[in-house]
């Protein structure tokens, strides 16, 4: 079962695809907000052309854990997209997977201030990426069924 991972902005939304072995999480496009229920069409229309089973959304919590501004603004659209469709719709804590994703992108050669959709499908990879093996080990998560 392919999982579908979304970094929800305020401008863009980064998503990320995993395999169909459920290993390997890589960035797929950025979607430009428009506005909340058609950026949810977007998606579940990507969900359904690569068959996928499951979407995790990361949560901006604060340093601290909390759920501040942004976060709010995540869960109500992420209750929005779970409303839409049939697909489990999980949240997990997304912290630092923006700093993540540019260190990636450095890594390969990239200039991540240039490309900030590079940025954002790149830090939806690093959110699938850390749900995909906290699934794979058995770990504990933080993931939260919507």
């Amino acid at each position: 079962m392919r999982v579908l991972g979304l970094d929800v902005g305020e401008k863009r939304v980064g998503v990320a695809l995993g395999d169909p072995t459920g290993f390997l999480a890589t960035p797929l496009t950025t979607i430009e907000r428009r506005g909340s229920p058609s950026d949810a069409d977007e998606i579940l229309r990507i969900a359904t052309e690569h068959n996928v089973g499951e979407i995790v959304v990361g949560m901006p919590l604060t340093l601290s854990g909390h759920v501040g501004t942004q976060a709010k603004r995540v869960a109500w659209f992420t209750r929005l997209l779970a409303e839409r469709t049939a697909l489990p719709v999980r949240t997990v804590d997304e912290r630092f997977s923006s700093v993540q994703a540019e260190r990636l992108l450095r890594a390969a050669g990239r200039v991540p201030s240039r490309n900030k959709a590079r940025v954002d499908s790149a830090a939806a990879a690093v959110i699938l990426q850390s749900f995909l093996d906290s699934r794979r080990s058995g770990t504990a998560n933080t993931a939260t069924t919507i």
